[in-house]
């Protein structure tokens, strides 16, 4: 069996795959470690055929469908999972196959519905069901500890007690037990009697992820994180330097249009001078009564730099090919001193 784990923070993802067939598996892809899989896939020379989702992930942004499109991959989840890019869902007990490597699917639902384990020759991978010292939380939402009870107790820990225990999740730099390990001195697995786990489950009080709501949002429904929607509009414009529209300014030559996407508010209270105002949320409407020469060179300006990067993309995407971001913003401009107009 070919194996690399990787840890990105807390979380762990794992390619896995058949030396053999050179075909293989990445289980809970993290957005920001794309590259890396991509990478290690070339190095060991295989393929990568699968994407598996554990679960629906809570604290972080999956990868699976950044790197199912980069690589042809076909996303596997459960049956339940909401996530509309999920070609092969699977059941309990079924077996999905990596190569010669069987993958043997055990749907553990508790922390989320949609929850399965892995098991896989000597090792099983537990998604957040079961952690190192630790279970998966269920108070977000389809989580049930009635449920996780069920998959714990009667399913889990239930199997060979010398298997290793890769979970999706690890605080503490440790990368794996057995379930052995677990079952003796995992705290949580000592209430044992139900009506015990379930009442200690309830009684977490944990603190929400921090990413929770676009983490759900992004992960059940395939859409963009603002972090891709910045990075993507980043890579399609260039930016011009606040020192060089400083000496812009002071000479009096602006020698382009100076666009601030703010607010009405924000723009009263203090722009740059030379400054046009149209609010990014009004850009498209107003762009061919404001913007009336496609060849003009169009700098964007908001207050902290972000939004002025998506306002220069959609620019170049409407036909303004010199549209250009400020590199900063207001904010950064007005903590240098550097002078700001306000409208009376």
């Amino acid at each position: 069996m070919l194996f690399e784990q990787i840890a990105t923070g807390g979380c762990q993802s794992y390619l896995i795959g058949c030396a053999e067939t050179r075909v293989a598996a990445v289980i809970d892809p993290e957005q920001r470690q794309i590259d890396c899989y991509r990478g290690l896939a070339a190095r060991e020379g295989v393929r990568i055929r699968y994407v598996i989702e554990t679960h629906t992930h809570a604290d972080h942004f999956s990868g699976a469908g950044q790197l199912a499109a980069e690589t042809g991959a076909t996303i596997v989840a459960h049956r339940l999972s909401p996530a509309p890019h999920t070609k092969l869902r699977l059941e309990d007990g079924e077996l999905l196959y990596v190569g010669g490597l069987a993958l043997r699917a055990l749907h553990t639902p508790g922390h989320t519905r949609d929850s399965i384990c892995l098991v896989a020759d000597d090792r099983v991978f537990t998604g957040d069901t079961l952690l190192i010292g630790g279970t998966g939380r269920t108070d977000l939402p389809t989580g049930d500890p009635e449920a996780l009870y069920d998959s714990l107790f009667a399913k889990l820990l239930k199997l060979d007690p010398a298997l290793i225990v890769y979970p999706a999740h690890d605080y503490k730099g440790r990368s794996s037990s057995t379930l052995a390990t677990e079952i003796a001195d995992n705290p949580r697995l000592q209430k044992k009697e139900r009506t015990e786990f379930v009442a200690m489950m309830r009684e977490l009080n944990l603190a929400a992820p921090t990413h929770l709501t676009e983490a759900l949002r992004t992960n059940m429904s395939g859409g963009k994180t603002i972090a891709q929607l910045l990075a993507e509009a980043a890579a399609t414009v260039p930016f011009l330097g606040m020192d060089d529209l400083a000496r812009r300014v002071e000479a009096g030559v602006l020698d382009l249009i100076l666009l601030d996407v703010r607010e009405r508010d924000a723009f009263d209270a203090g722009h740059i001078p030379g400054a046009t105002h149209l609010p990014r949320g009004q850009l498209e409407l107003r762009v061919n009564e404001m913007l009336p020469d496609p060849t003009a060179r169009v700098l964007t300006c908001c207050e902290y730099g972000r939004i002025s990067t998506l306002a220069a993309a959609t620019l170049r995407m409407l036909g303004f090919q010199r549209a250009v971001a400020l590199d900063g913003g207001v904010k950064a401009w007005r903590e240098a001193g550097l002078p700001l107009v306000r409208t009376d």
